[in-house]
């Protein structure tokens, strides 16, 4: 797989949730920094309200003058991760002039915006722009917005990143699911069969995700034979 075709397919994987959880791709939403896909913190915590996430009391791991390093666990539906989130004053976490040093801030918000992407399936494939200084301060370049349409070259089968974390995200979201229309309105909608279709999922990759489609539904109290058959 070619590097573009893998970037594009990073792009259509972030998008997608973006556009799940009614927010747009522009220039103050994702941005690059050294080729670096990055999100707002912002759009993170409204995604994260949207999605359902709740999240733990945070473990303080060091607190110091300066430094703040704590432990946030948070969920989604049956799903869980956890991260930690660090800020030390002119270390990973720059103060200029007289302004004041918020380390006990910028450390939760690390770690929740981590947790964020973990939930979403984004982890390592997006960034949050707290999670350093540079991606945040640093020079910025557009994301340009990936065409909705496949473009005329497939993936290659049974590889890149970002398929596997397009089929994460169905995974946690079919687990996530608590009301079984939504989940079988969603499975069966346009979108989501053409980005079945945009990531070359391989048949078996397809027919695992039918599998967890039909337990879902059947533990949520509807057969999921029907919706089998009629997905594409």
């Amino acid at each position: 797989m070619s590097r573009d075709n893998g970037k594009r397919e990073a792009d259509l994987a972030i998008k997608k949730v973006l556009v799940e959880h009614g927010e747009t791709w522009n220039a103050g939403t994702v941005w690059r920094v050294q080729g670096t896909a990055v999100i707002s913190h912002k759009a993170l915590e409204r995604i994260a309200a949207r999605a359902g996430i709740r999240f733990d009391k945070p473990d303080v791991l060091r607190a110091e003058r300066d430094e703040a390093v704590m432990l946030v666990v948070g969920r989604r539906g049956d799903l869980t991760e956890w991260s930690v989130g660090e800020a030390l004053v002119n270390v990973n976490y720059r103060v200029s002039g007289r302004q004041a040093g918020y380390v006990w801030a910028m450390a939760e918000k690390r770690a929740k915006d981590r947790v964020i992407l973990k939930l979403l399936a984004l982890h390592g494939i997006a960034y949050s722009e707290e999670e350093a200084d540079d991606l945040k301060d640093g020079k910025r370049d557009a994301a340009t917005e990936p065409a909705d349409e496949p473009g005329n070259d497939e993936p290659e089968p049974n590889e890149g990143d970002s398929r596997a974390a397009y089929l994460e995200a169905c995974k946690r979201t079919i687990a996530a699911a608590t009301d079984a229309k939504v989940l079988r309105d969603w499975w069966l909608s346009g979108d989501e069969k053409a980005a079945r279709r945009d990531f070359g999922l391989s048949q078996d990759e397809t027919d695992s995700l039918k599998t967890a489609l039909s337990d879902r539904l059947s533990d949520l109290g509807r057969g999921g034979d029907d919706t089998r058959r009629a997905a594409a």
